[in-house]
């Protein structure tokens, strides 16, 4: 029998709710946990694969920021489902913060982003791309101040950040291994199928 929650506190409620559990282990013993709740999201990474580039956003994140991290962070395209499908989620996202219209949509998996703490859970996609389908500036929506930068990479220069240990964040070192899984043609140097 896995330990069981025996009481749930709000402790916190405003872009993000924390919660404090309180659970008891197979033995009887309780102890508490804290709980992030803010809900379900999505990333996409949408790639070109006659240029091999990948569009990605970078932005200030500031538990990156206070925790010694860099001031902007290099992250594929994400956000929260706001009661929508995840695939009509991940072209919204595209749209605003990259300028993308994304139209075929590959599924990688659906993971939870720091199950210690969170309860985040995010749909991760690859999306192929081509330069006539950068119809927006991207940037994100001025009332979220997301201070988002559009960055197209080389698909090399993704994967050397892979190999340098750089590329900080989960769910983009998550879509930029799938990506070279799926589709190894696209890089300098893959292993041949």
């Amino acid at each position: 029998m896995p330990a069981e929650i025996r009481k749930l506190e709000t402790v916190y409620r405003g872009y993000t709710t924390l919660r404090r559990a309180t659970l008891e282990a197979p033995d009887g013993s309780r102890f508490t946990r804290e709980i992030e709740d803010h809900g379900r999201a999505c990333a996409v990474l949408p790639y070109d694969a006659e240029r091999r580039c990948a569009l990605l956003v970078s932005l200030p994140r500031a538990p990156v920021i206070w925790s010694g991290g860099p001031g902007d962070l290099l992250e594929a395209v994400a956000g929260m489902l706001d009661g929508e499908p995840p695939e009509d989620c991940a072209r919204r996202e595209a749209m605003e913060e990259a300028g993308v219209a994304l139209s075929v949509l590959e599924p990688v998996g659906c993971v939870y982003a720091s199950p210690g703490v969170s309860t985040e859970k995010i749909r991760l996609f690859l999306a192929p791309y081509r330069a006539a389908d950068r119809t927006g500036d991207g940037g994100g929506l001025a009332d979220e101040h997301e201070l988002i930068t559009v960055v197209e990479l080389p698909l090399d220069t993704l994967w050397a950040q892979v190999e340098d240990e750089s590329l900080l964040d989960m769910k983009t070192l998550a879509l930029t291994l799938a990506l070279r899984v799926r589709h190894p043609e696209l890089f300098t140097g893959a292993p041949s199928a």
